[in-house]
């Protein structure tokens, strides 16, 4: 017999919970900046499905609203593609180089949230299981069999969401492809760097799970590495 459908549901929240935790208590005076939220939760003012959002013009939108406030349109462009980073990749980022662990950020799960000023503050999902590296995982999460098949979907989901994200930011800003990608190596750097510090996590393990993300989007043909490498 298979169980209840509530019993599933409560473990998959468990955990999710407790991975959200731990990325709230990395920054405790702003607990939004790596965690993300369970749609389930949450009503819909202020937030955008990546889908709809791509095709109701939510990213010219942002950058119409950066570039009318900043003197340099280049810079508007770079922060509102940062931000889009961040939301996608830098968060779940920041879940795998301190936990071997990760959301599903692609396209088809991922919600964006904006404050009121229009910048992005928060991003959401509508599937909250977590993804883990381990041999026997507990109820509610999914097992990869290593770090390194994590990386590879993960960055697999990423740019599912990133690819059409950085597709429609170059349309209406003339941000080069390759600065994006760019962008995205360096959000996945910054978390390798400094979010196992935070978490008092193994440096040298979040070091080698960022290098790892690294060379899978590069394995997909996504630019995101310079010539340098982590190091600490």
């Amino acid at each position: 017999m298979s169980e209840p459908v509530t019993t599933a549901t409560s473990r998959t929240t468990a955990v999710f919970d407790r991975a959200c935790a731990r990325l709230q208590s990395l920054q405790p005076e702003h607990p939004r900046v790596y965690a993300v939220a369970a749609m389930s939760g949450q009503g819909k003012r202020r937030w955008w499905h990546v889908p709809n959002g791509l095709s109701e013009g939510r990213v010219e939108l942002m950058y119409r609203r950066h570039a009318a406030e900043m003197i340099n349109d280049e810079i508007a462009a770079e922060v509102v593609a940062t931000a889009l980073i961040h939301a996608v990749a830098g968060r779940v980022t920041a879940l795998f180089v301190m936990d071997a662990q990760a959301w599903d950020p692609g396209r088809d799960n991922l919600w964006i949230h904006h404050d009121n000023d229009g910048g992005i503050d928060w991003a959401g999902l509508t599937d909250t299981r977590i993804r883990v590296v381990d041999a026997d995982p507990e109820p509610g999460a999914v097992a990869f069999p290593c770090e390194a098949a994590m990386a590879v979907w993960l960055a697999h989901r990423c740019a599912s969401s990133l690819i059409p994200l950085q597709s429609v930011l170059t349309r209406c800003s003339g941000l080069p492809a390759r600065r994006f990608w760019t962008l995205v190596g360096e959000s996945i750097i910054g978390a390798a760097t400094y979010v196992p510090d935070l978490a008092r996590a193994d440096v040298s393990a979040g070091a080698r799970r960022g290098q790892l993300l690294l060379g899978a989007f590069e394995e997909r043909g996504l630019p995101v590495r310079r010539s340098s490498c982590l190091q600490r």
